[in-house]
């Protein structure tokens, strides 16, 4: 079983930048897609982006495009989500999760591993 843990939130100011960290441990998972996943107070949770542990392929939310990257460090077995351009609609607490299939979806009943998650606050 795999389990993770986010790290990296925070309070920024809009226009700023953080980088979320979700490290993963308990066995090997180079068959894994990896994912991040938001939820705003009363509002569902949504798809944020998501990344192919072995080939390194992403996809990404419409609403994140050409301000987020996701990454992996198959050294550290960790997955990164490099948040730039925040917004104050980016307020939400994230969350890492996992499947073990290669493919990238995005919806969350497909990820069956999930962290605690790590609030991320933007101001305006």
């Amino acid at each position: 079983q795999v389990q993770l843990v986010e790290s990296g939130g925070g309070l920024v100011q809009a226009g700023g930048s953080l980088r979320l960290s979700c490290a993963a441990s308990g066995r090997t998972f180079s068959a894994y897609a990896m994912a991040w996943f938001r939820q705003a107070p009363a509002k569902e949770r949504e798809f944020v982006a998501s990344i192919s542990w072995s080939h390194g392929t992403t996809n990404y939310a419409d609403s994140v495009k050409g301000r987020f990257t996701i990454s992996r460090d198959m050294a550290k077995n960790t997955v990164y989500l490099q948040m730039n351009g925040l917004k104050p609609e980016d307020t939400a607490v994230y969350y890492c999760a996992a499947r073990p299939w290669a493919s990238l979806v995005r919806m969350g009943s497909e990820y069956d591993v999930w962290g605690q998650g790590t609030q991320v606050t933007v101001s305006s």
